[in-house]
């Protein structure tokens, strides 16, 4: 995040303005990836009159960065409608796509709109892997031509890739690829469990050792040096774990209001309530706006807590959103060799 949007992220937090919005125009999807954490049954999502109405409110609630995704945001015929209304009330609109329904025609509809960024995943600069990961044939070559043309174009893209077992080593080669093309890269070597609170997935994430590498990948984590926290350290205690809740929010298709997308904490629904009413007055929502690193049993005490990446909502679908999320946990000790807080807690109960 850029200085300038740290501060404007600080500064909604201060004033409770919910900043940032993620909304999932649609479930439903063309590609069926293995570790996906949404259902891909339209169960009723909102109509464009729905969505317009939510978007004429988060305009007036102070929403500025808006993310579209889904999904397949594209299976929404009224897609470009959505972001043409976003655009006129002067949303700053991030696309999220497979891309493989992009051709000319959408691409100059992106530029035209002012879209600010796409974000298309790729998992493997193999056909086969990707391929084998989408579970469309030809999928990886249909996204990278879409890739190609938006930069071709003048978009800015990044390419997201998430790091599992099947894509292990490929994450270089799909560095590589965005690097060619002209794309960002971002990458992600964290598998989210199903958002009705299924873990199964979990059995994709890669091992403690092959974190470790990448962690440690100055390409990919830069020369961030762990911090030690002092024991009572005030400011620290008194920090917020991250801006779900706080200045960001997710909306589902279906007007379900959470605090983040990865935080399945039902908090209210647009469909019977103003956003708002939702965003100032969800008990849900008050509750995690309540919770400082000094609230956390566990991570507290830890000796990372300045400089994890600890999501709330992990930890939620782990048990607890005032617990540790051990995902986050494996990277800090993946990166600094140093156990968490968690892990020492862990080792002492299963040598007792």
């Amino acid at each position: 995040m850029s200085i300038i949007l740290e501060n404007l992220n600080s500064k909604a937090i201060q004033l409770g303005i919910p900043l940032s919005v993620h909304l999932d125009v649609t479930w439903r999807c063309n590609e069926r990836c293995v570790h996906c954490y949404l259902d891909h049954d339209d169960l009723g999502e909102m109509t464009y009159d729905e969505i317009e109405g939510l978007l004429t409110q988060m305009a007036a609630a102070g929403v500025f960065l808006l993310t579209l995704s889904g999904g397949e945001p594209l299976l929404r015929t009224d897609l470009f409608a959505i972001i043409r209304r976003a655009r006129e009330l002067t949303f700053n609109v991030k696309l999220k796509t497979n891309g493989i329904l992009i051709r000319e025609k959408e691409a100059a509809l992106i530029r035209e709109l002012g879209v600010e960024t796409v974000q298309v995943s790729i998992y493997s600069h193999r056909p086969e892997v990707h391929d084998a990961i989408t579970k469309v044939k030809g999928s990886l070559n249909r996204s990278l031509d879409a890739i190609r043309f938006m930069v071709s174009q003048g978009l800015k893209v990044t390419i997201a890739n998430v790091v599992m077992k099947q894509t292990r080593f490929d994450y270089p080669g799909v560095q590589k690829l965005a690097a060619e093309i002209g794309a960002s890269f971002t990458i992600d070597p964290t598998i989210t469990p199903h958002i009705n609170g299924d873990r199964s997935l979990l059995r994709l994430n890669i091992d403690r050792n092959d974190l470790r590498e990448i962690m440690n990948d100055k390409t990919i984590a830069g020369e961030d040096q762990f911090i030690a926290v002092a024991p009572g350290d005030e400011d620290v205690m008194d920090s917020i774990p991250c801006s779900a809740g706080h200045s960001a929010c997710y909306v589902s298709p279906y007007g379900d209001v959470y605090p983040c997308v990865q935080f399945p904490l039902p908090s209210g629904n647009v469909r019977q309530q103003k956003f708002i009413d939702i965003w100032k007055y969800s008990p849900q929502l008050e509750e995690v706006r309540s919770i400082r690193s000094r609230d956390l049993p566990v991570c507290s005490s830890c000796s990372h807590v300045a400089g994890c990446s600890r999501c709330p909502g992990l930890a939620y679908m782990e048990g607890s959103m005032r617990g540790p999320s051990t995902a986050d946990c494996e990277k800090s000790f993946a990166k600094t060799g140093i156990p968490s807080a968690n892990m020492l807690l862990k080792a002492a109960k299963a040598n007792a």
